[in-house]
This record gives structure tokens, C-alpha cells and sequence, in this order.
């Protein structure tokens, strides 16, 4: 009579160890898409008595953008270009000549510098319809912060002698309080209405 002899199985061990080295691999060189978006730092907040006390701001303190249903823009009401964003809020931020049409100047105490006029008041107020399409929307958000960059690359070199990302953060610091970003968002559904 013949031996029987049983079939070996299959070696399976080493399975498991492949499957997760093809995982680990599969999760380094795959790409994942993370969200996007625009860095704001939010404003502190404020006491409940304060809360309720309506803030004036003058009318020369304040530019007006908005971005219409249609994806045009408008400068204190007049139409505009993309184009046009940056140089208006950098005229208008830094006011060069002190004019009457543009924010007030202040004495403000800037670290390292001392006192330096600077429109501290100012506001530019960014108001969108509904309708107004996202890439329209983050242009504009693009060029009010490419504005307040240049503003405050142009400072540091003025002052310092470096490029503001070259700069130590007391240096980066005096930049930011002589062009603070202020900077008032509104989303509105359709022309002349609110929320």
C-alpha cells in the first residue's frame, strides 16, 4: 500500500508584510489634495459692554470694494479692474502726501522707529454677492494682501535694509503696525440688498 503523503500548504506568512509595505508605499507617493485657503487671524474678542456700542469710522477712512454678481468690480463705486486693487489700496494704506480724500494720518509709537504718521483708522471694506464666483472672490483677496506686502517690503527696506521676510520678527512686528491689515468682509445676496 502506498504512503500517503499530505499536500503542503502554501506559505502565507510573508503575506501580511508585503500587503503592508505596499500600503505604507502606496500612502508616501500618493498626493493628497489639502484645502486651500486665505490666512486671517481673527479679531479678539471684545467685552459684552463694548459688544453693543456702535463703531464710527469716518468716510475717508474707508475704501470700498465690491465684487458684483457678475464677477466686475467696483472701487469706491466706480468699475475697476482686477488690476487696479493693488496700487489703489497701496495709495490709499499708506496716503504718501497726507491728502484729505484719503485715511487720516495718527502719530502711532512703531517698535524700533519711535513715532511715524501712520493711517492706523483705516478700513477697506470688501462686500461680494452671492452670485460672485470663488476665483473672483480669492482674486481680489490676493491683491489686497499682495498690497500690504509690498507696503510692508518697501518699509523694511527703507528703515532696515532687508526684504521683510529677511527681517527679525521685532522688524516684521514695526511693519505690521505701520501697515496694519484691516480689513472688513460683507456677502450680500443681491444688488442694494443684505443678507
Amino acid at each position: 500500500m502506498r504512503d500517503r503523503r499530505e499536500m503542503p500548504g502554501l506559505n502565507t506568512a510573508s503575506v501580511a508584510d508585503i500587503s503592508f509595505t505596499l500600503l505604507i508605499l502606496f500612502l508616501v507617493v500618493t498626493s493628497i489634495d489639502t484645502e486651500k485657503g486665505i490666512r486671517r487671524r481673527l479679531p479678539p474678542s471684545v467685552p459684552d459692554k463694548q459688544q453693543n456700542m456702535d463703531q464710527e469710522v469716518a468716510a475717508r477712512n474707508v475704501m470700498r470694494i465690491r465684487l458684483l454678481s457678475d464677477n466686475t468690480l467696483t472701487i469706491d463705486g466706480d468699475a475697476a479692474a482686477f488690476s487696479d486693487i493693488k496700487p489703489r489700496v497701496m495709495r490709499f494704506v499708506e496716503n504718501p502726501a497726507n491728502a484729505d480724500d484719503l485715511p487720516e494720518k495718527v502719530l502711532s509709537n512703531i517698535p524700533l522707529l519711535g513715532y511715524l504718521p501712520v493711517t492706523e483708522k483705516h478700513v477697506i471694506q470688501l462686500t461680494a454677492e452671492r452670485d460672485a464666483d470663488y476665483q473672483s472672490w480669492f482674486s481680489v483677496q490676493n491683491e489686497i494682501v499682495a498690497a500690504y506686502a509690498q507696503l510692508r517690503d518697501d518699509f523694511t527696506q527703507k528703515h532696515f535694509g532687508l526684504h521683510y521676510t529677511a527681517c527679525s520678527d521685532r522688524q516684521k512686528e514695526a511693519a505690521r503696525a505701520c501697515y496694519p491689515q484691516r480689513v472688513a468682509e460683507e456677502y450680500i445676496r443681491q444688488k442694494g440688498g443684505g443678507l
